[in-house]
């Protein structure tokens, strides 16, 4: 290791300002890096939710017509119906009251 009595303040500067430029140089190169994963990051988000919006509008006739006919069902039985959302509300309080 070098004394520090041997270092001239010339030298120190020189050393300083050589740091100075390797951090900006490491500093923009991880912002190009950055840029380019944040761009890539929205086009895969944007494809993803582009093909869930063409699979959920395809699918959107067949769900429409499953829930007129729980709807129908609902309407015709109506003590079934109501047996039955008590039963959902009985497992989710005690879903909830179990995790306390």
């Amino acid at each position: 290791m070098a004394s520090f009595s041997t270092l001239s303040d010339l030298d120190l500067d020189r050393k300083v300002a050589s740091l100075s430029r390797q951090l900006d140089d490491l500093k923009k190169a991880l912002t190009k890096h950055g840029d380019a994963y944040v761009e890539d990051g929205r086009e895969a988000a944007s494809d993803y939710y582009a093909q869930l919006g063409e699979r959920l509008h395809e699918a959107l006739p067949a769900i429409r017509r499953r829930g007129r006919a729980l709807e129908r069902t609902a309407r015709d039985n109506p003590a079934a119906t109501a047996a039955v959302g008590l039963v959902v509300v009985g497992l989710l309080a005690g879903l909830l009251f179990s995790r306390r």
